[in-house]
């Protein structure tokens, strides 16, 4: 009774137009009046302890990073080395534009950003070489999902939080599932453009290449100080966080020379807002996943998946199956805050490996990005690239199924992330 009182104000409030922290305190309230303990005071506490964290910082300067990274000219000289490495094979600017997607990941940490990026400077590029249209939103979008998986991914951050996963692991963890994505994604462009008769580009000579590298290697530091620095120890995630938004500041006005005072301004805004509507919305979900636990409602769920816990991999089969479907009708971050803590303990009591969890449920989420009637990176390059839905819909089809199976083999294979996790973290 107490799960369904839960879920049924929460979808009411959200098909009736509420925003979703709104939605979720509504839900905290009724639970309050259901268990008679509604009381102002403990909501405004909880929306307060909800966001004082000190993992929570990184999501501010890495929203900084990657705002400074866009408007100080990154993005654009990793799209020019990759394009003088592979532009020349066929569907060159397909490859490009997955090598720029899995380097910008590495960068930005924002599904969204990554895929506006990308079809801001390639879609016209391939729209005027005769690429397919439908095929290359497909591929552009389906690029820009792999930022939440590889770190610096603030998913990953938020997951961390509301599950109570070492953040510093799930970054680790993250990179070979974002490789393999790249690979994927690869492996489908190939097979769609075998028959694509379409000019290539030039191949570039090793002078071109020395050139694009000297231009773009300050860019592709950047994940290699934040992934070394965590790996070493020499700082947390958090700290991290504030190098990289230290160092693309450094880089993009000294070095590149294209960010000022008045750009500078814009970014700081940009991130402060984009800040405080996550930071509202994790307060309220920190307030709803505290009343959650109050009213016992991981134990209603663990009764009733309590069949599948000798079962390791056929639960998370089942879990994958309800996070898919709640991502297709619900953007990526409130399903982390809502479905993450009811699942968390059913999870540890079926012994499967927490930070292979938080990847498989983000990788899932991410994918919901691309699924109508939400997917948030389908209508933003909709909205960039200027194009119907229906084309975006069909062109993604052939990526959602790919990765749909590269989901399946996580699933039977744990191993393909917890192994390499393993290797990375030490």
């Amino acid at each position: 009774m107490t799960l369904i009182l839960f879920l049924g104000v929460l979808i009411v409030a959200i098909l009736a137009g509420l925003p979703v922290a709104f939605a979720l305190l509504l839900s905290a309230m009724a639970l309050m009046l259901h268990l008679g303990t509604f009381s102002p005071d403990i909501l405004a506490q909880g929306l307060i302890n909800g966001v004082d964290s000190f993992p929570l910082l990184a999501i501010p300067f890495f929203l900084v990073a990657g705002e400074v990274m866009s408007k100080g000219g990154l993005s654009e000289r990793i799209v020019r080395l990759a394009m003088t490495l592979v532009g020349h094979k066929r569907g060159g600017l397909g490859y490009v534009a997955i090598l720029t997607a899995i380097v910008l990941a590495g960068l930005s940490g924002s599904a969204v950003a990554d895929a506006a990026a990308l079809v801001a400077i390639l879609y016209p590029m391939m729209r005027k070489a005769g690429y397919p249209e439908g095929r290359s939103l497909g591929l552009l979008a389906s690029g820009g999902i792999i930022a939440p998986i590889i770190p610096p991914s603030l998913p990953l951050i938020l997951i961390g939080v509301a599950g109570n996963i070492s953040i510093a692991k799930l970054f680790m963890a993250g990179i070979a599932p974002g490789l393999m994505m790249g690979l994927t994604l690869m492996a489908v462009w190939s097979f769609i453009m075998r028959n694509e008769q379409i000019d290539t580009l030039p191949k570039a000579s090793g002078k071109e290449r020395l050139a694009a590298l000297k231009d773009g290697i300050w860019a592709l530091l950047l994940p290699v100080i934040i992934i070394g620095g965590i790996r070493s120890g020499a700082f947390t995630p958090t700290e991290a966080a504030v190098v990289a938004a230290v160092y693309a500041i450094i880089v993009s006005t000294f070095v590149y020379r294209a960010l000022n005072s008045k750009i500078l301004l814009e970014v700081l805004v940009t991130a402060c807002r984009s800040t405080a509507m996550v930071m509202f919305l994790v307060g309220a979900a920190m307030v709803a996943a505290w009343l959650i636990t109050v009213a016992q409602l991981p134990q209603q769920l663990a009764e009733t998946l309590q069949p599948l816990v000798d079962s390791p991999r056929l639960l998370m089969l089942v879990i994958m199956l309800i996070v898919l479907a709640v991502g297709m009708v619900m953007d990526l971050s409130p399903t982390v805050l809502i479905l993450v803590p009811l699942f968390m303990p059913v999870v540890k009591m079926a012994g499967i490996d927490p930070v292979y969890f938080g990847l498989m449920f983000i990788l899932n989420c991410s994918i919901g990005l691309l699924t109508p009637p939400v997917g948030t990176v389908l209508n933003v390059i909709c909205g960039v690239g200027r194009v119907p839905m229906s084309a975006a819909v069909r062109g993604v089809i052939p990526f959602l199924l790919a990765y749909a199976v590269l989901l399946g083999l996580f699933i039977i294979f744990p191993q393909l992330i917890t192994g390499p996790a393993k290797f990375l973290g030490g």
